[in-house]
Parts: C-alpha cells; structure tokens; sequence
C-alpha cells in the first residue's frame, strides 16, 4: 500500500509539472510596453511605387516618410534632381517634356494623382499620372522617365524590367485583383 501512494504521488507530481509547465506565458516580456490611446496615423509614402526606394537617401528616410506633400517639393527636389543625375548623367528631357528640376520637383511630391473624369492610368503614351490601372507598367514607365531621353527610346538596356504583366490574370469583378496563389 505505501508504494502505492509514492508511485500515485510521483504520477500527482509530474503531472502537475507538466500542467504547470504548459501553462507557461508564451509572449516572452520584450520590454515593451503598447500604448493604445491617442490617434495613429502611417507614416510611409508610397504614392508612386519605387520613388521611395530610389531617389530617397536611407538618412532622409524617415523625414520623408512624415513630410506632407505640400512641403515634400521643397525638401527633396535638388536631392532628387541630384540623385537623377547620378544615375543618368546624360539626363537632358524625358518622353514627358520634362527637364531635370522640373521632373524631379513633379517626383519629389510623391502623390498618386487621381483622375475623377477620364482615364486612370499611370502613363499611355496620352493621359500621364491620372491614377494607377492594375495592369499599369508603373517600374517601365519610371524607368523610360529616368532613362529614356526626350523620345523614350535612349539606354534600352535601362528602360525596362522585362516583367511585362502580372503572373495571374486579374478579376473582372469587383477587387479586381488577382487570386492569391
């Protein structure tokens, strides 16, 4: 009978163990502590995809992802003219029209313009930056605005990303999207 109450014992022990064990607090304390009052806002500007990434240094970063449109052209647009010179010092006018500082100061503000009447597309050849169609080039146009001369056709090794659609077809229907893989 005694070993019987140790082995019932021990069997008591380990499994309050193993409860004890399993009911430990999974999210380790990171030492941070949220705070859900107030308002929140983003703090990322995207307007036109790739703007971002390539004309915004990595230390202006977070100046930039805050700045409001209205002031973004008057901190960014000799940096960004600098920085479009760089990467084409040939740069004299694009398929726009449009001569570094003025390119650059149209980049700087980066919105994405929407058209309420008319076509929305990024760029056709005839409607410019009057919104963004999903089967939009976005990348090839931008690449033609920075390389591709007065006519679009100068640095052809440049002016594209050889991506020329989505890899599923899109919806017809209301998101449009395309289905997740």
């Amino acid at each position: 009978m005694k070993n019987i109450k140790i082995i019932y014992s021990l069997c008591l022990l380990v499994t309050l163990s193993l409860f004890t064990i399993s009911c430990s607090d999974d999210n380790p304390d990171t030492g941070v502590e949220l705070d859900f009052s107030g308002t929140f806002a983003q703090r990322d500007q995207m307007g036109r995809p790739a703007i971002n990434t390539v004309f915004v240094s990595s230390a202006d970063k977070d100046v930039f992802n805050r700045a409001t449109p209205s002031t973004m052209g008057g901190l960014f647009s000799q940096k960004f003219q600098d920085r479009l010179l760089a990467l084409n010092p040939g740069y004299t006018t694009n398929a726009l029209g449009l001569d570094a500082a003025t390119f650059t100061s149209v980049l700087a503000t980066d919105i994405l313009s929407v058209a309420t009447s008319g076509k929305t597309t990024f760029f056709d050849g005839t409607n410019v930056l009057t919104g963004r169609a999903l089967d939009d080039d976005v990348i090839d146009v931008e690449l033609i605005l920075i390389f591709g001369g007065p006519d679009g056709s100068s640095n052809p090794g440049l002016t594209s990303d050889n991506v020329s659609a989505n890899d599923k077809t899109f919806s017809s229907s209301f998101p449009y999207l395309a289905s997740p893989w």
